[in-house]
């Protein structure tokens, strides 16, 4: 039990509505063979292994060492044994043709060097008929934010950095389209989407910026399409902008559009 306590906050908030309901879409069988596409540090990698069973092998693909090993330390306090891990990016799926016959992804694709290679390799490593799931979220993510930033560096004539965020935007959340166009070129069939939308709420910008989700998996990107040397004016100047939306409006909410793309691979 004591090693259960380090691992059972094993679904992060970030993770878990678009998680959940990628497991709700999964076709469920004995004896079949899955593949996780970038796990990161195990959720849902270790729940679609267990609600497969013990007759079906789960694989799960992702290049972050820390994570591969806190998913190490999961599979072990939770007994599961039938998952196995390959630590690579997935631009390259050390697996046999036709060999997986369930493919998810819970926005990990989308987040991947090189989206168009691995919708190429799932095609490849996925049975005729087999079924792929992902989840992404949509370009208008926290479009709040992204608002008053844009209007803040068009202000200061910082036009670069307007462009640079907008290509920042495109990489990490593709247009959907896009994404559906590679799949059909890979092969894949549509079968439906499923569209949802969840809601990070705060009292503040100053709370929304300190936040560690914030800190820890957006921060560095927004630096990084900033002139060096102006940070810090244009996170306060935002900051300001945040706290003035949240007075206006009874506190600050940034909204996060998600898509489930559910798809068979072709016979």
């Amino acid at each position: 039990m004591d090693q259960l306590a380090h691992v059972l906050d094993e679904t992060p908030l970030w993770s878990a509505p678009f998680g959940l309901k990628l497991l709700d879409c999964v076709e469920y069988k004995r004896g079949i063979t899955a593949l996780d596409i970038g796990f990161g540090m195990g959720f849902p990698l270790t729940e679609l292994a267990m609600r497969l069973g013990s007759t079906s092998t789960v694989y799960g693909i992702d290049p972050w060492k820390p994570g591969v090993e806190r998913t190490q330390v999961k599979l072990d306090a939770y007994r599961i044994d039938n998952v196995r891990i390959i630590e690579a990016p997935a631009e390259k799926i050390p697996l046999d043709d036709s060999s997986i016959d369930l493919i998810v992804s819970n926005n990990g694709i989308n987040n991947v060097q090189d989206i168009s290679q691995v919708l190429s390799e799932c095609a490849r490593v996925l049975k005729p008929g087999g079924q792929f799931v992902m989840t992404m979220n949509l370009d208008k993510s926290m479009f709040e934010m992204y608002s008053e930033l844009e209007s803040i560096l068009s202000a200061l004539h910082l036009y670069e950095s307007v462009a640079a965020m907008h290509r920042h935007i495109q990489e990490k959340r593709p247009p959907l389209d896009a994404i559906l166009d590679l799949l059909r070129a890979n092969g894949f069939m549509i079968r439906r989407l499923e569209h949802d939308q969840f809601n990070y709420r705060y009292a503040d910008g100053t709370a929304m910026l300190h936040h560690f989700l914030i800190r820890m998996a957006f921060m560095d990107s927004w630096i990084k399409i900033l002139p060096k040397g102006r940070e810090e004016e244009i996170f306060d100047a935002l900051e300001t902008r945040l706290n003035e939306q949240a007075r206006r409006f009874g506190g600050l909410r940034l909204s996060i559009p998600w898509v489930v793309i559910d798809a068979v691979a072709g016979e």
